[in-house]
């Protein structure tokens, strides 16, 4: 910068603060008129004229407009206040989805560049709306509401029966404290037919109905956890069924001699009962209680007490009481309102922590942290989150998270044709009895061990039962059914052997026989079905619904199509234009499964003698003319792969549908989970430290270099 001889001499008559402010002045002027009017954007520049170039024709007109998509008369300010918009295109370039593969492709290094400034955008974007979405309040479903209660009283048994825990634990197998799974276990499937194991629970108790599952999503998730005035009132009779149960007594509840047993001196029952009382209704109420809320349950107990009813008796009614209040019932937090930046309270994030990894209330330590106001310290949540996936109670998260995400309750209503495919059925027994546990014991090894996540892709083990080992092999080599039967011919014990995997056809939990199964219908392989699991589960990235007008194609070929292959019937799909794009997607993840028949036995031809066809290409870069090489496709793009486990994950331990700031979180999850070998633990910790988990407002501000404003 120069200035004029008239300047200096100005400047040194100035007092010194005086002449600091004319040369920032000056330097001020100077810097203004070096720089255009109207800098132009990345917006201008590149974005809106590859938009109107590459994207117009679909997503222009409102007549011919696809997905309800406007993308060619977008200004820059309206793009910025569309962050869900901008996450869509994003994702829709990085998979390699748009443009389709008929319309002209993108010139060289501009898909990349275009991710980049679309990214810088969405970070202004989030910026402005800083708030993350925040979970509504909503009320425990049936699984948490089971193990809170049975943690509150330290019962020996369960509540209820749960239907929905796919796979029950037997003589202690799981030590995650060991980080090393035994090579030898024994589980209870669900029933299936008319087996199961008989589970120790209380008398007289009744579940309540099991709670919906939101699509894609979980059954924790606000949107579908109502209470109902109805439903409130079967909670209330539900606590009081519990406490007066047969089996609630002294073999059965842990805390009855600190809680429920009368004391030895009865001359101060009123500090006795509210002595009871604070410490239990802490832990109910997951936060220390005000004097109100101790005074006004000390009351009803004391009130039961003074007209007769025996102490014990008293403390029952008022437990009972407890463990229906909408305090203890509903998850909820804190307003966001004038909270900018603020993380969430300790007492929530000890909620969030232990529901996430144990389904239940935050235990004694973890409220004492709370209490100090230490358990918002990165280095401490990720102590205490060690702590917990070592702790037993970590199978919760096993028997919740993995059924879910793998959507494997569709096992349940599998039946394969039993004149095509009688060796599936045994003894009027389905193999998908076996099915289901193997994929739920990889995932189970791969968390209790550390392993990388891929191993859940492709892994070096698995897990048998002699009959699964039988139900991998054709037809033609016959049934052993070792493992099968139990006392009386029934299904009690199912006992699953660790074996190394020496055949990269199978391992993970993919190619299972359980996923094939649940995505074919009764006569053959549903080569579309499979590809949107994939998509969804394996990718975190579901599929739209079909039309409704598009017809399914019949089991049965007609006699037209006798000599066609799957694939070659499937074309009338494609040509639809509104089913063009979701099939490019999806249709090449489902075919490379086509191998596996109906219930997941390998073949290598159709019935008609026609040769299976499998080749395809993933997300348009990744060619692969075998299962094996679409697995080492799937394994080239594991941080897609880390990122949509991440995103269930996150989802999961949010208990809510994720948005476009979440998507920013989850960048940093995956790198930090890819820093260390993409271990297992490392991913849920890292979903643990994220932002959305332990804040309520984002921390984005727009990047230093975003030139999307007039200067």
């Amino acid at each position: 910068m120069r200035f004029s001889d008239e300047n200096r001499k100005n400047l040194a008559r100035c007092e010194p603060t005086r002449r600091l402010a004319a040369i920032l002045w000056i330097a001020l002027v100077v810097i203004t008129d070096c720089i255009p009017a109207h800098a132009a954007s990345p917006f201008t520049e590149v974005i809106s004229p590859a938009l109107k170039r590459h994207c117009a024709k679909c997503h222009g007109s409102a007549d011919e407009r696809e997905a309800d998509m406007d993308l060619a008369s977008l200004d820059e300010e309206s793009l910025i206040a569309q962050p869900e918009l901008i996450r869509t295109v994003i994702d829709a370039l990085d998979l390699n989805e748009m443009p389709p593969l008929d319309e002209p492709p993108l010139e060289p290094g501009l898909r990349e560049h275009l991710i980049e400034q679309l990214t810088s955008i969405l970070r202004t974007s989030i910026a402005q709306q800083r708030p993350y979405s925040q979970t509504p309040i909503r009320r425990m479903n049936r699984f948490q509401y089971n193990n809170a209660v049975t943690d509150l009283f330290q019962l020996k048994c369960a509540v209820f029966t749960l239907p929905e825990r796919m796979m029950r634990e037997h003589n202690g197998y799981f030590n995650p404290s060991s980080g090393r799974m035994a090579d030898v276990v024994a589980v209870g499937s669900r029933p299936l037919g008319k087996s199961q194991m008989i589970e120790s629970r209380l008398g007289g108790v009744t579940a309540f109905p099991q709670d919906l599952r939101a699509e894609h999503g979980f059954d924790n998730q606000a949107d579908h956890l109502s209470l109902s005035p109805l439903l409130m009132e079967s909670f209330l009779q539900l606590g009081q069924s519990i406490t007066q149960s047969p089996d609630f007594d002294p073999r059965n509840v842990g805390i009855w001699s600190k809680f429920f047993a009368a004391p030895r001196n009865e001359h101060d029952l009123q500090g006795e009962v509210a002595g009871r009382l604070r410490p239990f209704l802490t832990e109910a109420f997951r936060r220390p209680v005000t004097a109100e809320t101790l005074a006004r349950y000390s009351a009803f107990t004391n009130a039961q007490i003074q007209s007769g009813v025996p102490f014990t008796d008293a403390m029952k009614a008022v437990a009972a009481a407890v463990i229906a209040s909408p305090r203890f019932l509903y998850l909820y937090e804190t307003s966001h309102e004038d909270e900018d930046g603020k993380e969430v309270d300790d007492f929530e994030l000890a909620s969030r922590l232990s529901f996430f990894l144990w389904g239940s209330l935050p235990d004694q330590l973890l409220l004492n942290l709370a209490s100090k106001g230490e358990l918002g310290d990165p280095v401490v949540l990720e102590e205490q989150a060690d702590r917990m996936l070592k702790d037993p109670k970590l199978k919760r998260f096993c028997d919740s998270f993995p059924t879910q995400w793998l959507q494997l309750e569709r096992i349940v209503s599998s039946v394969p044709s039993p004149d095509k495919y009688p060796e599936f059925y045994y003894l009027k027994f389905r193999d998908s009895m076996h099915m289901m546990i193997e994929p739920l014991l990889i995932f189970e090894t791969v968390l209790i061990e550390n392993q990388p996540i891929t191993q859940l892709v492709d892994s070096d083990f698995t897990y048998r039962s002699g009959l699964l080992e039988d139900a991998y092999q054709p037809p033609a080599t016959g049934r052993k059914g070792t493992g099968r039967k139990g006392t009386g011919g029934e299904v009690a014990v199912l006992r699953f052997q660790r074996l190394p995997v020496t055949d990269r056809r199978h391992g993970g939990v993919i190619t299972n026989a359980a996923v094939m199964t649940m995505t074919s219908g009764p006569e053959r392989t549903q080569p579309i079905t499979r590809g949107a699991w994939i998509s969804a589960v394996i990718f975190n990235n579901p599929p739209d619904p079909p039309p409704a007008d598009v017809p399914a194609l019949d089991d049965t070929p007609s006699a037209a199509e006798e000599n066609l292959t799957l694939r070659e019937r499937l074309e009338m799909h494609r040509k639809r234009s509104d089913c063009k794009g979701c099939h490019e997607q999806i249709d090449p993840l489902g075919f490379a499964l086509e191998n596996y028949n109906p219930i997941g036995v390998w073949r290598d031809h159709y019935e008609n003698g026609r040769e299976i066809d499998m080749e395809g290409k993933l997300f348009q870069k990744h060619e692969f003319s075998t299962v094996i090489e679409f697995k080492d496709a799937i394994l080239a793009e594991q941080d897609r792969f880390t990122r949509g486990l991440g995103g269930h994950l996150l989802s999961f331990a949010l208990a809510r549908q994720l948005d476009a700031a979440d998507h920013l979180a989850l960048d940093k999850i995956t790198a930090n989970c890819a820093a260390d070998n993409y271990k297992m633990q490392t991913l849920v910790k890292q979903v643990i430290l994220s932002e959305p988990f332990r804040r309520k407002h984002n921390p984005v501000s727009p990047p230093a270099q975003f030139s999307g404003t007039e200067r």
